[in-house]
């Protein structure tokens, strides 16, 4: 005779099914990422890595739809295919509503991809590596930014594209720092970071291969923006005099030249014991990058990003409306749905170790310093109530930006393509006839 289940033991039962849960996804029933495909979702394999895509093409659509009224023909003529990139804990799911209007206004294909750590693109796991390979031989890391850039690059060859537009968003995220901190993207600290954003990537795809760009739109894009636009300072005529009224006064007084040696020998000694300093700091930074790897790397991290994601992953995607009462069950199941993903956690802790420990986009130039070497046409869409990342420092970087277009969503969150569908579009249409209008005046002064 079973003997009957006690209380304790139905709590005990009720604790261990809570414990596999992570922000209502069971964590019990993980599967490949493939299983979880739609009907119209597409894979293609990159240096190892499986990328979910989808791609809208009006031309595969029938005519009544390529023949609808609310798109200009003008617009279509234009022909630039787009590629739309999300940003951190988004994935395909957040451009569903905007592709088709964006494909018809676009007159061309429409392609969203998900970046690696993020929707239905394989896992990859980096400690499979195997120990014995050279910085020269190791892979190209997944979860870098310089990933995100080619496989960019990869997508435009692959539409067949001369050039494309690139829309690109920056979406919250909550990181876990070995502490156990948690911080938000938004923060002035972390933007000054090079982390694998949408708008980020955009600008970023742009630099590598700027002639493959038509275009920049980014959505309430996180990119630290600089006060004041950098200015190039001519010196040489300045210098040139100083130095001359210097050697005349050495000639008059030869005390002073004496004086004047001394101080430039002080000067290489100082600089001297500058670069010594400067040698035993990366050594300590290189120890220190080893150490934080281990951390980041660790079961402690992996439990730290799933008590995040726990606790604050529903409430991010709330936050990001402007009425958070507005955001269905059907919106929040499609942002954690990848929580069904096999290694969908290690993933996330191996993108914030690259994003910490990215050694290639530590050693460029700034992007804040780049920013006004923009020349492709750029506009800037923000909502007038983004609580993650404020309408002001979106102002600011379209001032940075030359001849950025700048607009503003009113009663609109952090999400403008997913809660102002409409009146997203209806700007998008706008900068793309003005583009239109443009190209189509250069075309002529080239006759």
């Amino acid at each position: 005779m079973l003997n009957p289940i006690s209380a304790e033991q139905l709590v005990d039962v009720g604790a261990e099914k809570k414990k596999k849960m992570i922000a209502g996804i069971d964590q019990g029933e993980l599967v490949d990422p493939k299983l979880l495909a739609d009907p119209d979702s597409c894979f293609c394999e990159f240096n190892g890595v499986h990328i979910h895509h989808k791609i809208f093409d009006t031309e595969s659509q029938t005519q009544s739809m390529l023949q609808s009224h609310t798109v200009s023909h003008q617009i279509k003529k234009l022909g630039y295919p787009m590629i739309l990139l999300h940003g951190f804990g988004a994935s395909v799911f957040s451009w569903k509503q905007v592709m088709k209007p964006l494909a018809e206004v676009a007159g061309s294909k429409v392609l969203a991809f998900d970046r690696p750590a993020f929707g239905l693109t394989s896992r990859v796991n980096l400690s499979k590596h195997p120990s014995s390979e050279t910085e020269d031989t190791k892979p190209l890391n997944a979860y870098s930014m310089a990933f995100s850039v080619l496989a960019t690059l990869h997508f435009i060859k692959l539409l067949n594209a001369e050039k494309v537009i690139l829309i690109g968003y920056v979406y919250i995220r909550y990181s876990v720092l070995p502490s156990g901190f948690v911080f938000s993207e938004a923060s002035s600290s972390f933007q000054q970071r090079k982390h694998s954003a949408g708008s980020l990537v955009a600008v970023n795809t742009y630099f590598e291969a700027p002639e493959r760009v038509a275009a920049l739109i980014l959505v309430a894009p996180a990119i630290f923006a600089p006060l004041t636009a950098p200015k190039i300072v001519k010196e040489n005529q300045s210098r040139n005099d100083n130095q001359r009224k210097e050697d005349s006064s050495i000639r008059k007084n030869p005390i002073l030249g004496l004086y004047k040696m001394l101080s430039k020998i002080t000067k290489y000694i100082a600089e001297a014991i500058t670069q010594m300093m400067k040698w035993t700091v990366d050594i300590l930074n290189s120890l220190y990058r080893k150490f934080l790897s281990a951390i980041l790397r660790s079961s402690l991290a992996i439990m730290l990003v799933r008590m995040a994601i726990d606790k604050f992953g529903t409430s991010a995607v709330r936050s990001a409306w402007y009425d958070p009462k507005q955001v269905s069950e059907h919106v929040l199941s499609g942002y954690t749905r990848p929580l069904r993903t096999k290694d969908w956690d290690r993933a996330l802790v191996e993108y914030t170790a690259a994003m910490l420990l990215d050694e290639e986009y530590k050693t460029k130039t700034p992007l804040s310093k780049r920013l006004n070497e923009i020349s492709c046409p750029v506009l800037i869409v923000t909502g007038d109530t983004d609580r993650i990342v404020p309408s002001w420092n979106a102002e600011r970087l379209s001032r940075v930006i030359p001849g950025a277009s700048f607009k503003v969503i009113k009663q609109c969150g952090h999400l403008p393509h997913e809660e102002k569908v409409e009146e997203f579009i209806s700007i998008v249409e706008n900068f793309l006839r003005n583009l239109f209008d443009q190209i189509d005046k250069d075309s002529l002064k080239a006759y």
